[in-house]
């Protein structure tokens, strides 16, 4: 599976160097702002997103909120340059975030926690299309054992 990567920072260069470090290994794309990072997730079939804490408008926190809804399956991520516990407390209770990474982040520690995201991303895919098959299987299931009964 090609993995596509959405990283949502105000600071540009943060931006650039995140593609550039990681755009052989995933398809990335990036965003200045939690609006501009809402329209991708409209377009795009993104498996993980990865966002700063600190934004102008809206805290990464914030951001991964207001997409839970409308977006449960990318596995989320927040990098800060500041270590403020109630952010990350925030952070695992209202955004569901699978890591919280420290910036400026060391880029084989950032990979490795990308592969272990997209793994978990892979085998949530996995269980729901297997108990969606037990679901269809166990109508069936019902489904005969009703004709048996009547027959």
């Amino acid at each position: 599976m090609n993995t596509n990567i959405l990283y949502v920072d105000d600071e540009p260069h943060n931006l650039s160097a995140f593609a550039a470090t990681y755009r052989r290994l995933y398809k990335v794309f990036t965003a200045e702002s939690a609006d501009e990072g809402r329209k991708i997730l409209d377009k795009e079939d993104i498996h993980i997103v990865i966002t700063d804490q600190r934004m102008p408008k809206t805290t990464g926190v914030e951001f991964l909120a207001s997409i839970l809804e409308a977006h449960p399956d990318p596995i989320r991520m927040i990098l800060t340059g500041y270590t403020d516990i109630d952010a990350v407390i925030d952070a695992i209770n209202k955004g569901q975030v699978y890591r919280y990474i420290q910036k400026p982040w060391m880029e084989e520690d950032l990979r490795i926690n990308i592969e272990k995201a997209v793994e978990i991303y892979n085998l949530r895919k996995e269980n729901k299309e297997l108990t969606e098959k037990l679901i269809v299987a166990n109508r069936q299931l019902e489904f005969i054992a009703r004709q048996n009964l009547l027959s």
